[in-house]
């Protein structure tokens, strides 16, 4: 039988680890939400995030909304609007995206949909195929989702990979930057 004196001593060994990836996870995720992308980019890619029938969530809105500033302020920059069609959607994360662009003054031929994909590896990989070799590309996200998409961005050889952070809604922060936490350790393991 295994001593508590030698449980305690264990669980000491086993939790260290873990919080020294914790800390450095944070760190990485903190220092990229708070980049910000050279003015005209080529490109920025908006990644999808649920909608509620034809409604954007507020982690989206928060996406969009950061896009639509960049878009006013550089008028040359495209915008690739990346999401597909899930569960509860009546439209796609793209559509909506779309939408929401042209009622803000952003021009038709500025933004371009990419509409198939379900994960952030599928969002950055179909947006690539649609832009001119070496382009360079901002990444729109929500800021807990800036570090991991920017090591896909990277990982799938885009030009230059900056990053454009929409802040997280109040409400999800927990459950969002918790879930991240593990995503980032499955990037780095798993995903190409």
């Amino acid at each position: 039988m295994i001593s508590k004196k030698r449980v305690k001593t264990l669980t000491k060994i086993a939790i260290v680890p873990l919080l020294i990836y914790l800390i450095i996870v944070h760190s990485l995720i903190y220092q990229t939400a708070k980049q910000e992308p050279p003015k005209n980019v080529d490109y920025l890619i908006v990644l999808g995030a649920r909608v509620k029938g034809e409604v954007m969530t507020k982690a989206l809105l928060f996406r969009v909304e950061a896009a639509l500033e960049y878009l006013k302020e550089n008028p040359n920059t495209k915008v690739i609007a990346s999401g597909g069609q899930g569960p509860g959607e009546d439209i796609t994360e793209a559509e909506a995206m779309r939408r929401y662009f042209v009622e803000h003054g952003i021009d038709e031929d500025r933004i371009i949909l990419e509409d198939r994909s379900t994960t952030t590896f599928e969002n950055l990989s179909f947006s690539k195929a649609l832009m001119e070799d070496g382009a360079s590309v901002a990444i729109v996200s929500n800021d807990f989702h800036m570090y991991r998409a920017s090591v896909i961005g990277k990982r799938l050889d885009f030009a230059e990979v900056h990053t454009l952070a929409g802040k997280t809604p109040t409400i999800a922060i927990f459950k969002l930057w918790s879930r991240e936490y593990f995503a980032v350790a499955k990037t780095w393991l798993v995903d190409k």
